[in-house]
């Protein structure tokens, strides 16, 4: 573990134990009820991103059907550390709730790469059936053992990408650039098949990078290019629409375990809720934010080959079936 990282632990560790998961101080919820249990939930977005408006559902149910005995507090904009710190505080409890893209939960629970494999998704609708059904909680299943628990899928949305050098139609105008990517080895692989370098930088640190010229372009979901500002400094984007990123609602095991049945069933019953609202205030953002890029200075390629970016992936597919399973992929796409 990096030293930053090490010492985000110790900070929120050291919280966790002043604090701890039920206060005896006087905490209110929302409506001025004391609570029995403050949980801390922390994600790397704004607060007018889709990831915090299903945080504050999330929120508002679980302080309803508790009656005030929960209280959920949330940080957003990486106040907690970038998303493995959050998984990892969630792992000792000293953060209760993360809700982030998939790559950083690789770590943890290496199943769950198959989720970053491009073009995996035909549509929303498929990508749905998966996470929702038994392949969800197959991939869910995997972090039982890490002390988290998976509460179900939020939505990152479709990753396009974007740049300074050229517009991008098929994928061999995306070679020989340099591409901020996750630090996740699908997401390598995906730059390195368009004949261009992967560049891990913290999501933190991208907006710099794009303007210093440190990486040529990023790949990145509508939300995320518009509300983080990328589009004013980068002049190309292409909708290549090249992964649907699922967010994964990670739980601490520990708080969770810790927790009365009917408070356990109050939080399974308002994450399921949370993230069905989540999703639907994703599809409407998406709509209104690639009409506010429209009427931005960046250029829109929307109508990319993707039938080139699909062939030139397909060695993707090769390097990762091994370790991911050609079941589970075959399983995938029966269900299209």
């Amino acid at each position: 573990m990096k030293r930053t990282s090490f010492f985000i632990l110790i900070v929120l560790t050291c919280l966790f134990m002043i604090t701890g998961c039920s206060s005896t101080s006087s905490t209110t919820t929302s409506k001025g009820t004391e609570a029995e249990y403050v949980l801390r939930l922390g994600h790397l977005q704004t607060e007018t991103h889709p990831y915090h408006k299903g945080a504050l559902k999330f929120k508002e149910l679980v302080e309803k059907e508790s009656k005030g005995r929960m209280r959920i507090d949330i940080f957003p904009s990486s106040q907690l550390g970038n998303g493995r710190d959050q998984i990892e505080g969630a792992q000792i409890g000293s953060i209760h709730f993360h809700i982030g893209s998939v790559a950083p939960v690789t770590n943890f629970a290496p199943k769950f790469n198959v989720l970053n494999l491009p073009y995996l998704f035909e549509s929303r609708e498929h990508a749905f059936k998966v996470l929702d059904g038994e392949i969800g909680e197959e991939l869910g299943g995997d972090l039982d053992n890490r002390g988290l628990m998976s509460l179900g899928f939020m939505e990152n949305g479709w990753r396009h990408m974007t740049n300074n050098v050229r517009p991008i139609k098929t994928a061999q105008d995306a070679a020989k650039m340099k591409i901020r990517v996750q630090e996740s080895p699908p997401y390598i692989s995906f730059v390195k098949s368009l004949k261009s370098t992967p560049v891990p930088v913290p999501f933190g640190e991208l907006y710099t990078a794009l303007e210093q010229h440190v990486v040529d372009g990023q790949e990145n979901p509508l939300a995320q290019i518009y509300l983080n500002k990328f589009n004013e400094v980068q002049k190309y984007l292409t909708l290549s629409a090249h992964n649907y990123d699922a967010a994964v609602f990670i739980m601490s095991k520990t708080t969770y375990d810790t927790l009365p049945k009917d408070l356990q069933k109050v939080i399974s019953k308002a994450s399921k809720e949370a993230i069905q609202y989540e999703r639907m205030v994703a599809l409407e953002d998406e709509k209104k934010l690639l009409e506010e890029l429209r009427n931005s200075d960046i250029q829109i390629e929307e109508n990319p080959d993707l039938d080139s970016f699909r062939e030139a992936v397909k060695p993707v597919y090769k390097e990762f079936e091994g370790s991911i399973g050609k079941e589970l992929l075959k399983k995938i796409e029966s269900l299209k």
